[in-house]
């Protein structure tokens, strides 16, 4: 199986965040390929730093364990949870696991939000152009019906 995850970060040393939660990732899954950076807007808030977001695919056995590598990176970067749209040192979503459909509370796969996030389909399409989001289509169609003015390229 192989499971899609968004990283990002707004707070402190974003590329930091981005790199360090890869490698710890790593620790736990293998990682098959990661997207280039990308900066990016904030969405749902105003007055918050750029993002940087990236996206990795990974190897994996099952959901419930890239969802806890994802969490054990949060955590080791110093995520604090305060309020949904809050800044963070580092954000890991899991967007897919393979064809996997499921609504659980603490899960929902595909990510209910990813069809609507460029900052998750432009670097997903980078690295797998021919990608699909179960239930949703094309990952490249759906980058063409998004504004994707807010998500530039980042290079150091």
């Amino acid at each position: 199986m192989s499971a899609v995850l968004s990283l990002g970060s707004n707070v402190g040393d974003r590329l930091g965040h981005l790199r360090a939660g890869v490698e710890l990732v790593r620790q736990v899954l293998a990682v098959s390929v990661v997207s280039p950076v990308y900066e990016t807007d904030p969405v749902g808030v105003t007055g918050q730093q750029p993002y940087l977001n990236c996206v990795a695919v990974v190897d994996c056995d099952d959901a419930e364990t890239v969802f806890g590598a994802a969490r054990r990176a949060e955590d080791l970067r110093g995520r604090v949870r305060t309020s949904r749209w809050a800044s963070r040192t580092l954000d890991v979503d899991v967007i897919a696991v393979d064809d996997v459909v499921q609504d659980d509370p603490r899960l929902t796969l595909p990510h209910p939000r990813a069809a609507d996030r460029a900052f998750v389909l432009v670097p997903w399409c980078d690295v797998q152009p021919d990608a699909e989001l179960p239930g949703r289509g094309s990952v490249r169609a759906l980058v063409r019906r998004l504004d994707v003015s807010g998500v530039r390229r980042w290079s150091e």
